[in-house]
């Protein structure tokens, strides 16, 4: 569920503000407003005061859609790690049927009315989204972190990931030949 509530605009750290921007979460069109991408969230608010905020956590994925096969507009697109159309789930739930975790997933697109500002949406989205880094995140960074610190001493000791004097490559062989025909429809430059 979208909660519509009256709340100030952001005034510290807004990294983008684009008025004549349409809402629309899931299929459902909220209306033409401003869209602030701020540093500590992101907030969109219609032209009748009343708008909704996103925690940067919370947004799985963003991106700029440009496929009208996918959309018919252009838009910035976000995947929400909550489902946020309860409509949707109250019916499963009515039927008797089990809600899927893979399906606690929400669309939100935002459409400027001036489509050619949608990069500058895009990378001050991806500034503000990475000083909020996921937190089940960091563990599989420092296990990655770990593996290159463990491989960097191999190397320092004269043997590479292949036990071959440290060259910078790592070459893997199965001791099996390749089959090459899988390749054969490729184009090649």
């Amino acid at each position: 569920m979208v909660i519509l509530t009256s709340f100030p605009p952001p005034v510290d750290g807004i990294k983008a503000e684009q008025p004549n921007t349409e809402a629309h979460v899931g299929n459902r069109r909220f209306g033409t407003g401003t869209l602030y991408i701020a540093e500590s969230r992101l907030s969109w608010m219609g032209t009748n005061g009343r708008g909704f905020s996103l925690e940067y956590p919370a947004i799985s994925l963003h991106a700029v859609s440009r496929d009208h096969r996918v959309y018919p507009q252009e838009c910035l697109y976000m995947m929400i790690d909550a489902k946020l159309d309860e409509t949707h789930e109250e019916d499963e739930e009515d039927r008797g049927l089990e809600t899927d975790d893979r399906d606690d997933i929400t669309e939100i697109r935002f459409i400027p009315e001036d489509r050619g500002v949608l990069d500058a949406l895009f990378h001050a989205m991806s500034e503000c989204q990475a000083l909020h880094p996921d937190p089940e995140d960091s563990s599989s960074e420092e296990d990655d972190l770990d593996g290159e610190h463990n491989e960097g001493e191999e190397r320092q000791n004269g043997q590479g990931a292949n036990g071959d004097a440290a060259s910078g490559n790592q070459i893997v062989t199965t001791g099996e030949p390749m089959d090459t025909s899988q390749f054969e429809d490729a184009d090649v430059n």
